[in-house]
């Protein structure tokens, strides 16, 4: 759950530093006062959009951190696997924009992309903003609504997979039933340049070997004189090398033995001679192998020549012919596979019933899960004051599509005897809202994330609903940290932690011509300062004891 959120230079906000409980807590204050500030600054650090504008005015940068507790086990591996797990059982996330618009993020403390903020974000809050009833009302969202409560979003994404895969199938032999003349000429040109390299037997590394036998064959000559004059100067004239060295060897052994000092410039003469005796061994097993060949270097020549010119053909470099072939080898047979009308059509109706078999089965998974969605919202409309409506999850077979084989339509019957209609079509903003609501408490309940937070999901509802509302929060809040930013005190007065936002203008009489500066502050209420606000929010402008009274019985029920 949610420990702490520290948020400074925010928009609105110098520096507010807040501590949370377990259970239900609730947000309040006045129109304007920046309650919405607190969900952006959060939404924030969880890895949302920033730019220069959410720095406070005048401030340098915009630094908002939060604070974690008791990650659960997906979570925890999570961390690890990306290596910012902590040793102290918490997470700390923490986000910092600058004037500029440049963002920096840290989870436990260690650089982060906004990414990983996102994901590991979507672990820990789930936020339900106030326009959800909105988003509601798309095909899309009630689709997905259905199939996140279901936890079929793998199912979702496996069918997706195998239409892809079909839908692909069908179009490469499309394509190839109305481009087939085109694909035929593609096909007898490659077939002809293969062919044509084929002819060359072309080896891999075979330019370089080419390169290096051309250089040795045709300066054989020089090389058999070089090496035989090395040999003479070495080992076979009157005073070689070898010979001199012997000779001086042997004076120095001589007189090594008559001053033992000289021995150490005997170690060090020797194998210098046992060096050009090896030399002189290497260059006689050169000489031995070593021939001029000009039928070779004809033949290498001519080899030589072929490249050259295939090289030119294909507008590559000599040393790239076999990469070349290669490639061309791959695109004929891309190529014959794709022009086999038969075997795509095979293949075609292969992956058709592969999409088929696994489209019913997210069908079967889908019809189970709306009818117990169904009979979910419904028991939760009777408490929402909208006895004996009912609420149908009403899947209608469609046309294959990447999400399945039905379409998926929220219908409701606000009253008992009445059909239920398109959610699209309810008349009725506040029974809108009231839906929106349940759904939305419904799907919590069931969701491992730890915080959920609803910001302002209860416009549009009042009196004795928004005491049931209240009491569903407070119920949810049980098993999850919920908070909440409302305006009804029947809400307000049921949380078991109570924090007012407000709005104050400072001026600065002793700077000339300086604006006043507007900030936004967040106090925790103790249960005084509760009556006070549950009364502001019963009364309006004038709190009287009339207001008061109400606003004890309320924190008392």
């Amino acid at each position: 759950m949610l420990r702490t959120l520290s948020i400074r230079d925010f928009v609105i906000v110098d520096s507010i530093e807040l501590e949370f409980a377990a259970g239900f807590t609730v947000f309040t204050g006045e129109t304007g006062a920046g309650k919405s500030i607190l969900i952006d600054a959060l939404s924030l650090v969880l890895g949302g959009r920033g730019d220069a504008s959410m720095v406070r005015e005048g401030a340098l940068k915009a630094d908002i951190s939060a604070e974690f507790d008791a990650p659960h086990e997906a979570l925890t591996a999570w961390l690890t696997n990306q290596a910012l797990q902590s040793d102290e059982g918490v997470v700390l996330l923490r986000r910092v924009i600058d004037q500029a618009g440049r963002s920096k993020a840290y989870i436990n403390g260690i650089a982060a992309t906004a990414t990983q903020l996102r994901e590991v974000g979507e672990m820990l809050v789930d936020i339900h903003g106030q326009h959800a009833h909105q988003l509601l009302l798309k095909t899309s969202a009630q689709r997905s609504l259905l199939d996140n409560q279901a936890n079929l979003q793998e199912m979702v994404h496996t069918v997706t997979q195998h239409y892809q895969t079909w839908r692909g199938l069908v179009r490469q032999r499309e394509a190839f039933e109305n481009n087939a003349k085109q694909v035929l000429q593609e096909r007898e040109r490659l077939e002809w340049q293969v062919g044509e390299l084929d002819k060359l037997a072309l080896k891999a590394g075979e330019w370089e070997q080419l390169n290096h036998e051309h250089s040795r064959l045709s300066h054989a000559a020089s090389l058999i004189e070089g090496t035989q004059a090395a040999l003479m100067a070495l080992a076979e004239s009157d005073q070689s090398m070898l010979s001199q060295l012997s000779h001086l060897n042997q004076k120095i052994a001589k007189l090594a033995d008559i001053d033992s000092a000289l021995s150490v410039v005997l170690e060090q003469t020797e194998p210098a001679r046992i060096q050009l005796q090896e030399a002189v061994y290497t260059i006689k097993d050169y000489l031995d192998r070593v021939e001029l060949d000009p039928d070779r270097l004809h033949e290498v020549e001519a080899r030589i020549e072929a490249l050259h010119g295939a090289a030119r053909k294909f507008h590559v470099t000599p040393e790239d012919l076999f990469r070349e072939q290669a490639a061309l080898s791959m695109q004929l047979q891309q190529l014959g596979q794709a022009s086999d009308v038969e075997g795509l059509r095979q293949q075609e109706v292969q992956a058709q019933a592969h999409y088929q078999q696994v489209a019913q089965q997210l069908s079967q998974a889908r019809s189970q899960a709306a009818a117990r969605l169904s009979e979910q919202v419904t028991k939760a409309m009777q408490e929402l004051n909208m006895r004996g409506g009912r609420f149908v999850v009403d899947l209608q077979p469609c046309a294959p599509t990447s999400y399945g084989l039905e379409e998926v339509e929220l219908l409701v019957a606000g009253h008992a005897g009445t059909a239920p209609r398109p959610l699209a079509k309810i008349a009725s903003g506040g029974e809108l809202a009231r839906i929106s609501l349940a759904l939305a408490v419904i799907t919590a309940s069931s969701t491992a994330t730890p915080t959920l937070i609803f910001d302002e999901v209860d416009s549009g509802i009042g009196g004795a609903v928004a005491e049931v509302v209240g009491r569903l929060l407070k119920r949810l809040g049980q098993v999850h940290q919920v908070l909440c930013i409302t305006h009804l005190p029947q809400v307000a007065s049921q949380a078991t932690q109570h924090f007012r936002v407000s709005k104050l203008t400072q001026a600065h009489a002793a700077v000339a011509n300086t604006r006043p500066t507007t900030l936004a502050s967040i106090a925790v209420l103790t249960p005084s300062d509760r009556i006070e606000e549950i009364a502001r929010m019963l009364g309006g402008v004038e709190i009287t004891a009339t207001t008061r009274t109400h606003a004890r019985e309320l924190l008392a029920l």
